[in-house]
């Protein structure tokens, strides 16, 4: 983990959707520097299903070293945001620091998103991020750090990701196209980046998403808050980036990153938007019976490969099974691979002593990976 070097002591930063998960978290990391945190979200009374309120999470940063101001604020409203913005000014002096983490999310296809849904995720998503960039703007050109950071994905136009949740993609990207005109239109005054997870973030809304057993998949919050605090030591000519969380990292120095695992060893969930392996995430919550809307034709059977590179991985990896491995894992993986030595394998970590193979496995599989050979082989180097 990033040591913390105090760096962000007296910094005022305002974070949307700052009561739980990845606002949370960030809030708390920086608060350790002694930072101000202005929790700018709408939850006040515990939900049913997700944890945490404006109140409990300013006891939490304000237990670690920071000052919280909680504010109520439904990033839908703008009259909301202003008078947070105010409340801030007022209370801390200034604002140094924008996080748009606010969002609203659905996996559903054209026909099967109501149109008031639709709505949601547009007027949190991409307009609530663009009015709040509008309320802190004025007081982030006074600042010497001056950053604004969308939690939203690079702008990669590869179908895939727009033919199953298509309103949720156009909502998400229009955060994007906030940086990427931002970014030009104060060039030089603040800086204005984006920050997207390379595999998925264990959080209330991934378990909602994604059913149980899904956090083992998944990598603690705690890999944004330390990129997010990366971002902001950078100078204001760092502007227009599309970062990814494990790169910015790996910039940082950190070469293991077991220790943002939920299950340390556990194959990890690609995150959304990434083209490395774009069928895997949507396969799973498939599989969960999340978002049916997914089902995609099953691949032809293909012929038996010859000896190569995907027979020598599946070689590689069954030296290296054990009882441990299997009990710590608990799950079969089906691979569905594309191109030469492709065809349909599996990797059973649930039976005594694991077992791989070609073909399917003898019980269901809990996660289906499509991707080319080549693909294949670079993961499990």
């Amino acid at each position: 983990m990033l040591p913390n070097t105090g760096r962000l002591a007296g910094c005022t930063i305002f974070i949307t959707g700052a009561s739980r998960g990845i606002g949370k978290a960030i809030a708390l990391k920086a608060a350790k520097d002694g930072a101000n945190i202005v929790i700018a979200a709408k939850t006040t009374h515990p939900h049913p299903k997700l944890p945490g309120t404006i109140y409990t999470a300013a006891e939490e940063i304000e237990a670690v070293g920071g000052k919280a101001l909680p504010c109520i604020v439904d990033v839908r409203d703008e009259q909301q945001i202003s008078d947070a913005v105010e409340k801030a000014v007022e209370k801390f002096g200034g604002i140094d620091i924008l996080v748009n983490n606010a969002s609203a999310i659905s996996l559903t296809n054209t026909l099967e998103t109501p149109t008031k849904r639709m709505d949601l995720m547009m007027s949190v998503n991409t307009r609530g991020t663009y009015l709040a960039s509008k309320a802190c703007i004025p007081y982030l050109k006074k600042s010497k750090v001056a950053h604004i950071l969308n939690l939203s994905p690079p702008l990669n136009l590869n179908p895939v990701w727009f033919k199953q949740h298509c309103a949720y993609t156009i909502a998400k990207y229009g955060m994007s196209m906030c940086v990427l005109g931002m970014a030009e239109e104060f060039k030089g005054e603040i800086a204005v980046n984006a920050l997207w997870p390379k595999t998925a973030i264990h959080t209330a809304a991934m378990d909602m998403l994604g059913g149980s057993g899904i956090e083992s998949q998944c990598r603690k919050v705690d890999i944004i808050a330390d990129a997010a605090y990366a971002i902001f030591k950078k100078p204001k000519n760092f502007t227009g980036n599309f970062v990814i969380d494990e790169n910015i990292l790996k910039e940082e120095g950190i070469k293991n990153f077991d220790a943002y695992a939920i299950k340390p060893g556990h194959p990890l969930l690609p995150d959304f938007f990434l083209d490395e392996y774009p069928e895997p995430i949507t396969k799973k919550m498939e599989s969960t019976g999340a978002v049916p809307e997914f089902k995609e034709e099953k691949p032809q059977p293909q012929p038996k490969p010859r000896l190569g590179a995907v027979e020598e991985t599946f070689r590689i990896v069954k030296d290296s099974l054990s009882d441990d491995v299997v009990k710590a894992t608990q799950g079969i993986y089906l691979f569905e691979l594309s191109g030469e030595d492709g065809g349909t394998w599996f990797l059973d970590l649930k039976s005594k002593g694991g077992n791989v193979g070609y073909g399917e496995p003898s019980d269901q599989a809990d996660v289906v990976m499509s991707m080319s050979t080549d693909d294949f082989v670079k993961m499990f180097s």
